[in-house]
């Protein structure tokens, strides 16, 4: 994912927050909310030339890159201002935790339903290399590429037959399976669904 054009600063409202602006940092890919900071005019500066997320600390006096000390950085993706040019959305990748408590949010457990998926892709990633015998992913990964597609062959199947069948249960479980084989074969690719998304997104502004 690429960094978006640079924000000019010119075009913000520093006034209202005494030369500071609220910064809402969302996750790039899952959408879950990490935290919020502030910025100065010489944090987004720094943020924009080293795509490491810094933000002004009010209680420290000074700029304050996000993982400084821990090595948890915030990868910066996009920074957007709100209608009102006096609040910025900054999507960012992290690297690790962002909270200090050690959880992915510094709002945890509040996570938004599909950043679920996202999660799950790093479990599947992980078990590429765990022992065969661990769990059935890893198994599934130590059978090869044409035991995976075939599983997704057949879940898809079944997916179809249960929506023939109309047995919203079944078919409930089966587009589970299907989903689950699916980033599997993916991640055993080294693709991952934000690459179907986008897909999905070219697509969409094609038409």
């Amino acid at each position: 994912m690429l960094t978006s054009s640079l924000l000019s600063q010119e075009k913000l409202d520093w006034s209202k927050g005494e030369g500071l602006l609220p910064v809402i940092v969302q996750h790039a890919v899952s959408g879950e909310v990490l935290m919020l900071g502030y910025m100065n005019e010489e944090a987004l500066d720094q943020t924009q030339k080293t795509g490491k997320v810094t933000f002004f600390s009010r209680s420290k006096n000074r700029l304050w890159v996000k993982g400084e000390t821990t090595g948890h950085f915030l990868n910066l993706v996009s920074l957007t201002p709100d209608c009102d040019a006096d609040t910025l959305l900054c999507l960012a990748l992290p690297e690790g935790p962002t909270c200090h408590t050690g959880t992915s949010s510094c709002f945890s457990p509040t996570i938004p339903v599909y950043s679920f998926l996202y999660g799950l892709e790093q479990i599947l990633e992980a078990r590429k290399t765990a022992d065969p015998e661990s769990s059935y992913t890893a198994k599934l990964y130590q059978k090869g590429t044409k035991r995976i597609a075939q599983k997704v062959g057949e879940e898809g199947v079944e997916t179809a037959l249960a929506a023939m069948a109309r047995d919203t249960d079944e078919l409930t479980n089966e587009s589970a399976d299907l989903i689950y084989h699916l980033l599997v074969l993916l991640q055993d690719q080294n693709l991952n669904l934000a690459a179907v998304i986008q897909c999905l997104n070219d697509r969409h502004h094609q038409e």
